[in-house]
């Protein structure tokens, strides 16, 4: 019973166990898919209760469903149901692998695995080309080989080649490896020869795989090149053609590839290589237009058909035989002869094909006494040749003779003519002329003519004298009846006796003569004079005698001596030449010098003619050397020009050897150094200097003797000037000699000046002066004297000379005085510099040296630097106190100059800055019916700035009027707008920011009248200072219009103010009203001034004098008071006076610019009543027009030349004087950059007035 129990319970322990033990219910199975598509493999598990995961080729994927680290992995279906499908997105070539499902033990249940199962993925080709074993292009009848390869496909693909449709055999496939693992190229090769048949047909590729739905195909176009056919020729029909034809040759060569390239050759050379293809009919033409010319016969022409595989070209070839006629055709020989001679001619032509014949005329009778030849001639035809000969007869003499060219095949034809010319001789020839035996004078014109008749051609006719044909004849006249031809001669000695010939002959060659003798008088045909001696010397017998040419009849011979007549010994006559006779005459002459030149004449005279000739002889007389009565001894010339010496000198021989001294020395010709000599005629001199001034001796000889002759040359020159001594140095007081030396020619009275090259004019000393020495003497010199002084000498030649020489005055050292350097303002806070500058003028050298308190300075302290320049004989020395302080340096410094003609000192008190000096000198400049000026001098200005106010009133008037200088540094003013007649006190005094000064000298009080105002009677013109008075009358209306526009301009601002304050909260009630205050007379100033501003006297002020009003004007001038204020207002300045109104451009307004610093910009605000530039310089930079627009139309010349000085300057220091304004520690910035109320202690405000 135990035994049954324990069995019992064993069986259940191991039921439960196998009921609780995990089982795959679904195993994965095989799979094959194509790369790219989605799978799932299905896991199912029975009671899983260990860790289910998959395995891929041995590596586990996770128990994750997500799978993390494989993206494209997941685990799907229901987990509950024990599902776990692995499903695989895009499967690729790495998802082919072998898969397992697992799942890992548990406390209940061991593993279990899934049978191994398999993705198989299928890729199709990635790249399919075919390949051929050569890049060039096939040639029929090669072999190649054609590849086609199927790249990276799994399984490998199937290739099958084919060729124009139809599967190539033979193809051999190959199976490798691919690119990646797994993947397998599949190639396909066939070997095969290509035919001019494949050209354009396809070789294709076909590749099948089992993802493929269709298969996948490639090709190639096979270009198979092949020699294309021989040529074909068109357009020449025979081998014959005429010359001048012009053919169109064209060449056809059908298929091959590429098409085939054609050129034309003639007899080997290339003469056209232009072709065209036509892809469409597969054939290349190419057309050659030839001109057919005689050159080219039996030319060869070919047509030559190639392309780049045929083995050879092909050539078409054609013999041209071309037809040509002669080019010329010529006879040659002379068509003339004698009559009864025979003549012989030849008649040829130039090559032609076929040869032509030749046959001759004369007249219209054919002659057949020929021989014809035939020869090759050029370009493959042949040369005719005819030779004739013919005895001539005179009957045939002008007929035609004719050369007849003829080819009958060819209808060739030319005939070539000359007439025959038959010669025969003149028939009849004679002369006409004065008959034989006549004398005739010589000198005179006779005329010949020669007649001849009969001949062919007419006779030429030629004229002989003594056998010698005579030229210069008339030319032959040709008449029917013959030809004539004239002499026309004028008789000379020669034609006596002389037998002139007339001849006819022609080409006949028989000669026919006729000819005349003449009888010619003439008078001698020459004379000369024959010397018995070569050389006579003065004193000495000469004789001569005369011998004349041949005359008839026989000359008589007479001597002359100029006008005298001589007496000579006639020998007896001899024959001469032409038939005539030879006179002789003697003469004897006793000669002297003066006759030396003279003629002799010798003259020959016929009295039957009335005709004689003569002849002279120069007498030639040896004497020495003699100088001409007119030579001139003196001679002038100015320097630098050139100057001719002549020497007029006679001699014979006149192989004259002239030696010239000069100083000494002789001058040689051609060898002397001296360029400037030139030997022509006498001497020239070049650039004569004055070395060439003096004597020049002159020694002239010649074989007969020598004479001597003095010249004198006088040289001009311009002169130079030397200062004797430079500079001159003259104590103070003492007399001055200035000199200078000239050197000139001529020396001539008053050819020194002297001048005063000083800028100021300068009275002159004595002149004087002495031959070469000007003097200018200055007696009690003064320090004006001192500069330089130029010497000028003129003597009229050439530009004068000048020379400068200073004076210099010496003198004790002069120190700059007056209040502007005894005096020096500066802060003793510590926190500014002063320059105490002393100024000293003294010759010689100035030595500066400083004492403070009268105790020399050490400029050793650092506190201490001094300083000197030197401008001439102006030493300044700057002395500069660092950090000035008022218990250490507010002291007298004393300024010592000293040279070596004294000492001078000037004490100079450094001070703080207080308020300016009262001017001094106030004094009147002009004064007219309107206008007074008014002239000061400065004061000391405190330190500071100043400026100027002029205060005047007349009989009557309630209180002073104040004008406020402008430009406000100027110490000469214009005061205008005043009454004629009428008497006007007047004082100045000077204002600077510390406070203003008491009036000029002492309150001096200067009264002024004014003038009548001088009516003008008829003059349209007005007085520029009435006119710009009137101007300014208003018309009561518009006063009265101005008025109410005031009132509620002042309502308006007053409203304006309260409901500026009433928003300004917070502070005290105090505040109010100062700002309220302020606020009012900052915005309302234009409304103001009609309360604020005015004076009884009516005339409006600028509102800057608000911080200057008068509080009683019931007192003295002495005790008048007024409330004078420190701040910045006290720069602005006014001009109460309405006359004046200087023009200023409007701006546009815009906000204020609160800076540390004044702008210079055109934006400021529009103001109607702006009389200074300065004004307003609170509210924004005033942008100014040009100085001299700010002149008023009613000054005067003067006042204007004054006006647009002062103003260019104040134009031109308008930064500097608005950068002055700007201190250290800003106690002078203005209220308005500020925005703060700021007033001096009571005791800096300077005096009560």
């Amino acid at each position: 019973m135990l035994l049954v129990c324990w069995s019992f319970f064993l069986s259940f322990i191991h039921l439960s166990a196998v009921c609780s033990q995990q089982v795959f219910r679904t195993q994965p199975k095989n799979i094959t898919l194509k790369a790219g598509a989605a799978v799932v493999m299905k896991c199912a598990v029975l009671r899983p209760s260990g860790v289910v995961q998959w395995v891929k080729d041995g590596l586990l994927l996770g128990p994750q469903r997500s799978l993390p680290g494989f993206p494209r992995y997941s685990m799907t279906g229901n987990k509950d149901k024990g599902e776990y499908h692995l499903q695989i997105e895009k499967v690729a070539l790495e998802d082919d692998s072998p898969y397992e499902c697992q799942v890992g033990p548990s406390e209940s249940s061991g593993p279990i695995i899934s049978h191994t199962v398999w993705i198989t993925v299928l890729i199709p080709p990635s790249k399919l080309f075919i390949e051929v074993n050569t890049e060039e292009p096939w040639i029929a009848g090669q072999e190649y080989i054609v590849t086609c390869t199927a790249e990276d496909a799994k399984p490998a693909a199937d290739v099958t080649l084919f060729k124009d449709g139809v599967e190539m055999t033979g193809a051999d496939s190959v199976t490798m490896s691919g690119s990646e693992e797994k993947l397998e190229n599949t190639e396909a090769m066939v070997k095969f020869v290509a035919q001019s048949s494949d050209n354009g047909r396809q070789v294709v590729c076909r590749v099948k795989h089992p993802v493929l739905s269709h298969p996948l195909e490639t090709s190639i176009t096979m270009n198979v090149y092949f020699p294309p056919q021989p040529p074909v020729l068109e357009g020449l029909d025979t081998e014959m053609v005429p010359a001048g034809t012009s053919l169109k040759l064209v060449c056809i060569s059908h298929g091959g590839n590429p098409l085939a390239m054609l050129h034309w050759t003639k007899n080997g050379e290339v003469i056209s290589t232009s072709w065209e293809v036509d892809t469409l009919s597969r054939k290349a033409s190419s057309i050659l237009t030839l001109q057919v010319k005689p050159e080219d016969n039996h030319a060869e022409l070919s047509c030559e058909s190639v392309n780049q595989v045929s083995p050879q070209p092909f050539v078409l070839l054609r013999r041209l035989i071309v037809l040509f006629e002669p080019a010329e055709v010529k006879v040659l020989g002379s068509s003339k002869a004698i009559a009864g001679k025979t003549v012989t001619l030849s008649c040829y032509t130039t090559s032609s094909n076929p040869p032509v014949n030749i046959r001759w005329w004369l007249g219209f009778r054919e002659l057949n006494q020929t021989v014809v030849t035939y020869t090759e001639g050029s370009n493959g035809g042949m040369v005719t040749m005819s030779n004739l000969t013919h005895t001539v007869s005179q009957e045939e003499n002008g007929l035609p003779l004719t050369c007849e060219a003829f080819n009958r095949g060819t209808r060739y034809s030319k005939i070539l003519s000359t007439p025959l010319q038959v010669f025969y001789p003149p028939q009849k020839v004679w002369i006409e002329g004065p008959p034989d035996g006549v004398p005739l004078h010589s000198g005179t014109t006779v005329r010949f003519m020669c007649f001849s008749t009969g001949g062919n051609p007419p006779g030429r006719l030629t004229w002989l004298k003594d056998g010698k044909a005579v030229r210069d004849t008339e030319k032959p006249v040709t008449t029917e009846k013959g030809v004539s031809r004239e002499l026309i001669l004028v008789l000379q000695p020669s034609d006596n006796m002389a037998i002139y010939r007339c001849d006819a002959t022609n080409d006949a060659t028989k000669v026919l003569s006729v000819e005349t003798k003449l009888h010619v008088l003439f008078p001698a045909i020459s004379v000369k004079i024959v010397a018995k001696q070569k050389e006579v010397s003065s004193g000495q017998e000469l004789t001569l005698e005369c011998i004349t040419g041949s005359s008839n009849p026989k000359a008589n011979i007479s001597w002359n001596l100029g006008p005298q007549k001589l007496n000579g010994v006639d020998q007896a006559p001899t024959k001469a030449e032409y038939g005539g006779v030879s006179a002789r005459s003697v003469l004897s002459l006793l000669l002297y010098s003066h006759q030396n030149g003279l003629r002799v004449t010798c003259e020959a005279f016929s009295v039957l003619l009335s005709e004689g000739v003569n002849t002279f002889y120069k007498l030639s007389v040896l004497y020495p050397p003699a100088f001409d009565p007119n030579q001139p001894i003196l001679f002038q010339a100015k320097e630098d020009d050139a100057i001719h010496l002549p020497l007029i000198v006679s001699a014979n021989p006149h192989d004259i050897d002239c030696v010239w001294t000069f100083l000494g020395k002789e001058l040689l010709k051609g060898k002397d150094n001296n360029l400037r000599y030139h030997w022509r005629e006498g001497l020239e001199i070049w650039n004569v200097t004055r070395k060439d001034a003096g004597q020049y001796n002159i020694n002239c000889n010649n074989t007969e003797g020598q004479s001597n002759i003095t010249l004198i040359l006088d040289v001009q020159y311009a002169p130079s000037v030397r200062i004797v001594t430079d500079p001159v140095y003259v104590d103070l007081g003492q007399t001055a000699n200035l000199m200078c030396k000239a050197d000139a020619n001529p020396l001539i009275s008053g050819m020194f000046s002297w001048e005063w090259l000083g800028e100021e004019e300068e009275e002159l000393g004595l002149q004087d002066e002495d031959e070469d020495t000007g003097w200018l003497t200055i007696a009690e010199v003064t320090r004006s004297h001192s500069g330089r002084y130029k010497c000028t000498v003129d003597n009229g030649i050439g530009p004068s000379a000048s020379a400068e020489v200073q004076l210099v005055v010496r003198f004790k050292p002069e120190i700059q005085k007056g209040v502007q350097w005894s005096k020096v303002a500066s802060r003793g806070d510590g926190s500014s510099n002063a320059e105490v500058i002393c100024q000293a003028e003294g010759i010689p050298k100035v030595h500066l040296s400083w004492a403070k308190n009268n105790v020399p300075m050490d400029f050793a302290d650092p506190r201490y630097e001094e300083r000197t320049v030197r401008e001439g004989w102006v030493y300044t020395s700057i002395v500069t106190i660092i950090n000035v302080s008022t218990a250490l340096d507010y002291a007298v410094f004393t300024c010592n100059a000293r040279n070596a003609l004294g000492e001078e000192q000037l004490a100079i008190q450094l001070l703080s800055t207080s308020h300016p000096d009262p001017p001094s000198e106030l004094k009147l400049v002009s004064v007219t019916h309107s206008t007074v000026t008014l002239e000061w001098n400065k004061g000391f200005d405190g330190g500071l700035e100043q400026k100027f106010r002029v205060r005047y009133r007349w009989p009557g008037s309630a209180s002073f009027l104040y004008v406020d200088v402008f430009p406000p540094w100027a110490t000469i003013f214009t005061v205008s707008g005043l009454s004629p007649q009428t008497a006007y006190s007047f004082s100045v005094n000077a204002l600077n920011s510390m406070g203003e000064s008491g009036y000029a000298d002492n309150d001096t009080v200067l009264t002024v009248i004014t003038r009548e105002l001088q009516p003008s009677y008829g003059q349209p013109d007005m007085d520029m200072e009435t006119f710009a008075s009137e101007s300014l009358v208003m018309p009561l209306d518009w006063v009265i219009t101005l008025t109410v526009l005031g009132g509620v301009l002042l309502v308006l601002n007053s409203l304006g103010c309260y409901v500026g304050l009433r928003k300004r909260r917070g502070k005290t009630l105090t505040d109010e009203k100062s700002n309220r205050s302020e606020g009012c007379m900052k915005t309302g100033e234009g409304s103001m001034l009609a309360e604020l501003n005015r004076y009884d006297g009516g005339e409006m002020i600028n509102t800057a004098a608000q911080r200057t009003l008068l509080v009683d004007s019931g007192s003295e001038p002495g005790s008048t008071v007024y409330e004078t204020y420190g701040d910045d207002y006290s720069h602005k300045y006014y001009f109460p006076i309405t006359n004046f109104q200087p023009s200023l451009y409007s701006h546009p307004e815009r906000p204020e610019m609160h800076s540390a610093r004044y702008s210079v910009g055109a934006e400021s605000h529009n103001y109607e009543e702006v009389r200074d530039w300065r004004m307003y310089e609170d509210l924004g930079e005033v942008s100014l027009p040009p100085p001299h627009l700010l002149i008023p139309p009613f000054m005067t010349d003067h006042h204007r030349s004054w006006q647009e000085t002062n103003l260019q300057e104040a134009y031109q220091r308008r930064r500097k004087d608005t950068a002055d304004l700007e201190t250290e520690d800003g106690a002078y910035d203005s209220v308005v950059e500020h925005n703060y109320d700021y007033e001096l202690p009571f005791e800096l405000r300077g005096e009560l007035v």
